[in-house]
């Protein structure tokens, strides 16, 4: 279901959803996961500093594993049928040992482009803040300077009546955002 917008905007964007139920029989192809990630690449970066990070886990193989451990079990309860899950992290400091606070803005573009990219190859992705992000950077042995900061199911969507209870309701719930009017404080055309 198309979202209703204030004025049109691309069906990429329009159609996009973050649905929970994964066909677990379905498999992304590896030029798929390939282009994804490629489309994360080339997002916009401060100074090109590209402070984005990922492990990337197909479902069956150890990284997946590991990463799926890491959720919140009302997450692994439906992650686990995803294709792939992506560990994104930061580097949160500069080369000089300074904090680098835009870092999470530019990995939030990379992972907007990858979502966009695993959309339009009709694969669906679901950002989750449920996990536990220092089980992850023992899991992965990161250095203090790179952060987990979220994790990404990419999949082929499934049926929402796999899901029971509030997966269910919200699977089937109305796409909802605020108005314009509410997040732009000033300049906002009529």
């Amino acid at each position: 279901m198309s979202a209703t917008t204030s004025t049109p905007i691309h069906p990429v964007l329009s159609n996009r959803r973050s649905p929970r139920s994964f066909d677990a029989t379905a498999t992304i192809s590896n030029e798929a996961l390939v282009a994804i990630l490629e489309a994360a690449r080339w997002a916009p970066s401060a100074n090109n500093f590209q402070p984005w990070r990922f492990h990337v886990g197909v479902r069956g193989d150890e990284v997946f594993d590991s990463i799926l451990s890491t959720l919140v079990p009302f997450n692994q309860s439906w992650a686990n049928r995803a294709s792939a899950l992506v560990l994104v992290s930061i580097v949160n400091q500069n080369e000089d040992g300074t904090p680098r606070p835009i870092s999470g803005f530019d990995a939030g573009l990379a992972v907007s482009q990858l979502t966009f990219e695993a959309h339009s190859r009709d694969q669906v992705a679901h950002q989750m803040a449920g996990f536990d992000a220092e089980k992850a950077a023992q899991t992965f042995e990161l250095p203090t300077q790179i952060a987990p900061i979220v994790v990404i199911a990419i999949g082929t969507q499934g049926p929402a009546e796999q899901l029971e209870g509030v997966l269910l309701e919200r699977e089937n719930a109305p796409r909802q955002r605020k108005e314009l009017s509410e997040i732009v404080l000033a300049g906002l055309p009529n």
